[in-house]
């Protein structure tokens, strides 16, 4: 068995199961693309996309049948998918939505969003197959995602909780508390929340500060450590650039507004990219979440995985933006992600990945300073 393919206990012939949820999915996919088709739209973008999800339902329903082996169609499967996240991503960011209103309520749903989050599934419906995933792996994977990505949003929503409970006896010793001292003061009760969902699920899980991998870096870890800034602001460059190319919009962090109302907040923000954010983000998201997933994924899938908790989030940072330019953001995160999450598998050391986070981050403070200071 490879690291890039684990059966379970199923055996290596996938049962019905995953294609079935495969085919489901497609079927659900290929639905919502036609929807804007039907209702007139000429974007070749969308006449593509929903091209792909035939393809992938087409690919599921052959295998079901006897006309392709599993590990074709899942391959095949997975990749026309994907083809329908980039399209449908992109569509939804030219402002094709397609609305429809629910019965009853009044609530109407981009119905290009939907397709856009069921293609993301049924491409890990046919990774599963290509990897010839039974039944028993699929459920065993699937409960530890949505673990972990409980986990996840945990490190998110705990902050806000920390920064109210230290608020009772700290905030009238800083009163008047400057915008400066506040973001000090929330980032310091991000570290902590942090380190407190970070610690409840070691323990919850019976695992020991021992999982926590912080050693003295190497010269081979210094060189990751130079090699992948570099490689992070290529990434961010060549992103940046098929975006433009494309002209997909993206939206603004909320740094960005910030720095807009307060450039010198943003050199207080340069330390505490290193020392905090950088260091804490990289320990919950890589270290917590992408090496538990070790535990039942491939490492290269730990990794894709692990990276789409981390972007998503992110959402509330550009909560303010329209739903097609935070996918754009999003999508920049999990690229960046990626990278991040390679580097941490490479070199096993928490201490690599979170100086790289956090000079990435300074960098980027350290701009914005200059840019509207």
């Amino acid at each position: 068995m490879t690291e890039t393919a684990r059966t379970d206990d199923a055996g290596p012939v996938a049962s019905g199961v995953v294609p079935g949820i495969g085919t489901i999915l497609a079927g659900i996919t290929m639905v919502a693309m036609f929807v804007p088709v039907r209702r007139g739209v000429d974007d070749p973008v969308v006449w593509a996309g929903a091209a792909f999800a035939v393809a992938a339902v087409l690919a599921f329903l052959a295998q079901r049948h006897g006309f392709l082996e599993g590990r074709i169609a899942g391959l095949v499967a997975a990749g026309s998918s994907v083809a329908v996240v980039l399209l449908a991503g992109y569509a939804l960011n030219q402002g094709v939505t397609a609305p429809t209103g629910v019965p009853t309520i009044p609530l109407s749903i981009p119905i290009v969003f939907v397709a856009f989050l069921t293609a993301g599934l049924t491409a890990a419906a046919g990774v599963a197959d290509y990897y010839g995933i039974g039944s028993i792996g699929l459920k065993e994977r699937s409960l530890q995602v949505v673990m972990l990505s409980a986990v996840g949003l945990a490190g998110l929503l705990i902050t806000p909780v920390v920064v109210n409970i230290l608020a009772v006896p700290v905030r009238p010793l800083l009163e008047p508390i400057s915008q400066i001292e506040s973001t000090v003061f929330t980032q310091v009760c991000m570290a902590i929340g942090t380190m407190l969902v970070a610690g409840a699920y070691l323990s919850v899980t019976d695992r020991g500060l021992s999982f926590i991998d912080v050693h003295r870096p190497t010269l081979r870890d210094i060189g990751w450590m130079i090699g992948g800034l570099v490689v992070l602001f290529g990434a961010l460059f060549l992103i940046s650039f098929v975006m433009e190319s494309t002209g997909m919009e993206s939206a603004d962090h909320s740094t960005t507004q910030r720095a807009q109302e307060s450039p010198d907040l943003m050199l207080v923000l340069v330390p505490l990219a290193i020392l905090i954010i950088g260091p804490f983000e990289e320990l919950l998201y890589r270290n917590v979440i992408q090496k538990s997933l070790y535990d039942t994924f491939s490492r290269p899938g730990a990794v894709a995985v692990a990276s789409v908790i981390f972007a998503a989030v992110h959402v509330l940072a550009y909560a303010t933006a329209g739903l097609g330019a935070v996918i754009a953001s999003l999508g920049t995160i999990f690229g960046l992600a990626i990278v991040l999450g390679t580097i941490y598998e490479r070199t096993d050391n928490l201490l690599v990945p979170a100086l790289i986070h956090g000079a990435y981050n300074a960098i980027l403070f350290a701009n914005l300073y200059f840019v509207y200071g």
